[in-house]
């Protein structure tokens, strides 16, 4: 069976010096090759196709049978790396937390150990009659969130 770090190794050294970047690769016991990346800019075709041939000729296929499949991650999916969520700094995104809790907001800050989001929530103040909209800024590790997706509207 083919080994997904030392593909991930090679993907890793191609992808190198541009501006994009691994989020996943997936060797299926029927020895399908799932790669997907992602940009800072749009993903193209071109791009899938310089990678595809690359692992190809890296990996030979006399040796070992596989089927190739070579992405880029859905603009809807959940966010897989940290680069992910540097990628959408300043957009609206949705945090759904392990323990089923939601979160929507603008993603401020990202760091190594956790992320910050921005939200709009109604709050009420003894001084006030009626609940006034703040916002507040929600901090998450990476261990507690289920999955963050990017928040597509048009």
């Amino acid at each position: 069976m083919l080994d997904a770090t030392e593909i991930r190794n090679f993907i890793e050294k191609q992808l190198d010096g541009t501006d994009y970047f691994l989020v996943d690769v997936q060797v299926k016991k029927d020895n399908t090759i799932e790669v997907e990346i992602d940009s800072d800019s749009p993903v193209s075709i071109e791009e899938c196709e310089k990678l595809t041939r690359a692992i190809e000729s890296e990996f030979d296929r006399d040796k070992e049978d596989y089927t190739l499949e070579v992405g880029s991650a859905g603009i809807t999916s959940p966010f897989k790396v940290k680069r992910q969520y540097q990628k959408y700094i300043g957009q609206e995104v949705e945090v759904v937390k392990k323990d089923g809790k939601k979160v929507s907001g603008i993603l401020k800050d990202v760091n190594d150990d956790n992320f910050t989001v921005v939200s709009k929530e109604k709050i009420k103040k003894p001084e006030n009659k009626r609940p006034v909209i703040e916002d507040v800024e929600h901090t998450f590790s990476y261990d507690e969130v289920k999955q963050t997706k990017y928040i597509l509207k048009f």
